[in-house]
């Protein structure tokens, strides 16, 4: 596995990345432009962590969302030294290196004149009115998208798909837009959980499935509250949602995800065993269960006769 150090990268000046998860700088590395990602602080929060595991959980989702058939960025683990101290970062590949601009969803939002909501807003029925109204790509193949999105969310954890960590790829010679690779990442699988907290839940059941059916919530607010992805999964009616099960469920290879997590360098091989049973536990508990209700309830639906 390659472990490179990203410390004397040239360093690309005249690019920025915007969000609230770790300091980020450009780097050249392979003659390819990167995106560092440095570790989020862990200050001021109950956690024996100086930094949080979001690289980690950064380069773990995005290789199970390619590993899913979703498009991802490419992302490496490696180490950065500041001051003498060595830290791990994730290098993910720099999609608009070609000269495409991104546009997040929260821009996008903003350009339905007609919607009373702001680009901030996360209220599901709003995103999905968007989704609708909004003139960039097609609606179908993005109501498709979002929702695969939202059922790997939901396996991996991620409580932080906010409108500004999803969004389009726009060309401005060729005035066509594209959806952006999934991105951001980092706060999926628990990143915040200290080797305790992994103890905690490897040996009490109670521990796990609290972690499974109350929290980590989604970032999508249903009437104004988080949405809990087991309760919205197990009773939704949308149709596009269950459609989107039926795609991705086939798809999860829990044993070659345990495979590759056992490939991850830098972690010990207690937290590999604390992340495949975390993403085990949420397939089996919320993931496959809400699949064979959809299932089962297509099955017992009364056919349709032609006259």
């Amino acid at each position: 596995m390659e472990r490179p150090d990203f410390t004397n990268c040239r360093r690309i000046s005249g690019r920025a990345y915007n969000g609230a998860n770790g300091k980020k700088i450009a780097v050249e590395y392979n003659g390819d432009v990167y995106m560092l990602k440095f570790p989020l602080s862990a200050d001021n929060k109950p956690t024996e962590l100086s930094y949080t595991n979001s690289c980690i959980s950064e380069y773990i989702a995005s290789h199970i969302f390619n590993m899913l058939g979703i498009r991802c960025h490419e992302t490496i683990l490696g180490t950065f030294k500041i001051s003498g101290k060595e830290k791990i970062v994730c290098a993910c590949k720099d999609f608009t290196a070609d000269g495409k601009e991104l546009f997040d969803f929260c821009s996008i939002k903003n350009t339905v004149i007609d919607s009373e909501h702001g680009g901030t807003g996360t209220e599901l029925a709003d995103l999905l009115e968007t989704i609708e109204k909004q003139e960039y790509v097609s609606p179908h193949v993005l109501t498709k998208h979002f929702w695969n999105v939202f059922v790997v969310d939901s396996l991996l954890g991620n409580f932080d798909r906010h409108n500004g960590n999803w969004g389009f790829l726009y060309d401005k010679n060729a005035e066509k837009a594209e959806i952006a690779p999934v991105y951001d990442c980092g706060s999926c699988l628990l990143p915040q959980a200290d080797e305790n907290t992994m103890k905690k839940v490897l040996e009490n059941e109670t521990e796990l499935e609290s972690r499974i059916y109350r929290f980590p919530t989604s970032a999508l607010k249903l009437n104004n509250v988080k949405i809990n992805y087991y309760e919205f999964l197990m009773n939704t009616d949308n149709v596009d949602c269950k459609d989107a099960v039926e795609r991705i469920v086939p798809r999860i290879n829990i044993d070659e995800i345990k495979e590759f997590i056992d490939t991850v360098p830098y972690i010990t091989d207690m937290q590999k065993e604390f992340y495949k049973t975390y993403i085990t536990a949420r397939y089996e508990k919320i993931i496959a269960p809400v699949y064979e209700q959809i299932h089962n309830i297509s099955q017992n639906e009364e056919p349709t006769i032609s006259m």
